[in-house]
């Protein structure tokens, strides 16, 4: 039997169906954690929800999800504050490294159709020229390839 809350999931995706923000005491139920838990990751800053005029934290869909990745590393894989902070930190970068790839790959590809429909079709003006393939004659095997020819031209058998 599952213990409800511990793995969070389709049922905690369920329960925050509408957008949003959500209060502090609204989330915690909806996990099932302590509010303190929740401030501990506001103060670790492993989530940072948003305040109202009053001080009120408001978490949004963004927050819950972040919150559902964090309980599910520290309940099902049992990583501590220290190793999700780094395990986010990662994600993040791995995500900002990953735009910039798109990005770079969406510029070489702006680039290479700007300088094709520039210089038309002809290989001389390729981004990497083109070249000429040069025939390599082949050796032609001798008849009798158990034979070598000797340097005077005559045959030789092998041994």
């Amino acid at each position: 039997m599952q213990v409800q809350g511990r793995s969070p999931g389709k049922n905690m995706a369920a329960k925050r169906k509408s957008k949003g923000a959500y209060m502090i005491s609204a989330v915690a139920e909806m996990y099932d954690i302590h509010p303190q838990t929740l401030r501990l990751y506001e103060r670790e800053g492993l989530l940072l929800p948003s305040r109202t005029d009053g001080n009120t934290r408001l978490y949004t869909d963004e927050d819950l999800e972040r919150l559902e990745f964090i309980l599910n590393l520290a309940r099902d894989l049992g990583v501590n504050i220290a190793g999700i902070g780094i395990i986010l930190q990662m994600r993040e970068r791995m995500e900002e490294m990953n735009r910039q790839m798109h990005s770079f790959v969406e510029y070489v590809r702006t680039e290479m159709f700007t300088h094709m429909s520039q210089s038309g079709s002809e290989s001389r003006s390729a981004m990497v020229p083109l070249r000429r393939p040069v025939m390599v004659p082949r050796a032609v095997p001798l008849a009798g390839a158990g034979h070598a020819k000797s340097p005077s031209g005559r045959s030789t058998s092998k041994s």
